[in-house]
């Protein structure tokens, strides 16, 4: 069960700290509140067209997205930072070919993302508990196809979830052994 974490490294992983609510427009002229998800899994990328990384991983979540759809146990959720909706719908029409599977929210005051999240470089992705809970969070450009993506979705959307924290990317108290292990093995 804790195998996805120990595998993925994320730079934080607990269960301590509920995810800060919000609100926003879309890019689609419609409302994203994150408490409307209550009940799913959500993965929660922040980006912006200027960087790089962002970019690259955009067709990962796409296809992460996808799965979500059609699992139907957990949605991406993707929170763009550009000054401009049509600056968002460029890229992404560009990098897709055609409209994103998942919502994209517009925060070009960086009210949310630096505001409640603290994030201060992209791309940034939060994996949230079907409570609202954060479970981990990566920092910069991941493989969003890995398979142990899904694993990891599958152990925190679980009944009992994973007890390992990290921090750093580092195992700390309780069952943290496990992650040598499960490495090892």
């Amino acid at each position: 069960m804790c195998t996805p974490i120990c595998h993925l490294q994320p730079e934080y992983a607990a269960s301590n700290r509920l995810a800060p609510d919000f609100q926003l427009p879309t890019m689609d002229g419609g409302v994203l509140r994150l408490s409307d998800y209550r009940g799913q899994v959500v993965v929660l990328n922040f980006w912006t067209r200027t960087c790089p990384p962002c970019r690259e991983e955009i067709p990962d979540l796409a296809e992460l997205a996808q799965t979500g759809r059609e699992r139907g146990d957990f949605v991406v959720l993707t929170v763009n930072t550009d000054d401009s909706r049509e600056s968002a719908q460029e890229i992404l029409q560009a990098l897709l070919g055609g409209p994103p599977p998942f919502p994209v929210a517009l925060d070009p005051e960086r009210e949310v993302v630096t505001g409640k999240y603290g994030t201060r470089l992209l791309p940034e992705t939060w994996f949230i508990d079907k409570k609202g809970v954060i479970r981990t969070r990566f920092d910069g450009k991941r493989s969003w196809t890995d398979p142990m993506v899904t694993n990891l979705v599958d152990a925190i959307g679980g009944i009992q979830p994973c007890r390992i924290e990290l921090l750093n990317r580092k195992p700390i108290g309780g069952p943290a052994w496990i992650c040598g292990a499960e490495l090892e093995g």
